[in-house]
């Protein structure tokens, strides 16, 4: 696999962002090419907030793209921005405990996931994204599951030293994630 176009995708305060530095640290460390765009403005509190990321063994020409690889839509605001970056060749994956649709798109490969229920059922509502990012991880292996933790630590450090219990959480709700993917029903 030598490059990898990642959509994330939704309302602005589901850490989209958080998710898309979290994961290009891990590829930067990791030392493979890494590129990261966000998109947001005025969304950014309470609007579709999106991250472009690419992760790439060779360099990245072109920092834009028309089509991902995998786009991640979080809400039903998310589906309708992001549907134009899918094709035949895209996985999708999106929140069914969230978003009240499912992607009407022509896709390799349509996977949902109820990240936001088990967040605040079994973990806790602000590691959500962290599902997310092990959904991710699975979904694409494009990185290994210690670089993604290096960088959380990275990212997190001072807050797990400060609360070690969130260190815990975080690999928690990061391997749940993981296992969303592993034992999934393709919808």
């Amino acid at each position: 696999m030598s490059r990898t176009k990642i959509v994330l995708a939704g309302e602005g305060g589901q850490g989209v962002q958080s998710i898309a530095k979290i994961l290009v640290e891990a590829g930067y460390e990791a030392g493979r090419q890494v590129l990261y765009i966000p998109n947001f403005g005025v969304e950014q509190r309470g609007g579709v907030s999106i991250a472009f990321c690419q992760i790439a063994d060779t360099t990245i020409g072109e920092p834009r793209f028309a089509k991902g690889d995998i786009i991640i839509m979080l809400s039903d605001r998310a589906i309708d921005r992001c549907s134009t970056y899918v094709d035949e060749n895209s996985v999708v994956v999106y929140d069914t405990s969230v978003c009240t649709k499912k992607p009407d798109v022509k896709c390799r490969e349509i996977i949902g996931v109820d990240a936001n229920k088990i967040a605040n059922e079994q973990l806790s509502a602000r590691v959500f994204n962290i599902i997310i990012l092990g959904v991710l991880l699975e979904a694409t292996h494009v990185l290994e599951l210690s670089d993604i933790k290096n960088a959380m630590e990275k990212a997190l450090g001072k807050k797990f030293d400060a609360k070690p219990e969130l260190r815990d959480l975080n690999h928690k709700a990061l391997e749940m994630g993981m296992r969303l993917v592993k034992d999934r029903a393709v919808v």
